[in-house]
């Protein structure tokens, strides 16, 4: 995850404490920011760009599958009349 996104997450946490504590605030908002970007590290999230790319890899790869299958009821359909 962009660092420009956990730091949007983190001044919306931050913004909403209590009076009380905006005294510690950057500690406060330091430890949210490392508990974030752990979280999102272990939950292996990817990119808009990457998953982008991988829809158009698997758009490509349907279109040669679907042309491949195509081959096939062809080349089975010769096969029968030959026969």
């Amino acid at each position: 995850m962009q660092v420009k996104n956990i730091e949007e997450i983190v001044n919306k946490l931050s913004s909403i404490l209590p009076e009380g504590i905006q005294g510690v605030k950057t500690d406060v908002e330091a430890n949210f920011k490392a508990v974030l970007q752990s979280t999102f590290a272990k939950m292996e999230l990817v990119t808009r760009e990457e998953f982008d790319v991988q829809t158009q890899v698997l758009s490509r790869t349907r279109a040669k599958l679907e042309a491949l299958e195509k081959k096939v009821i062809e080349m089975e359909a010769q096969t029968q009349t030959l026969k």
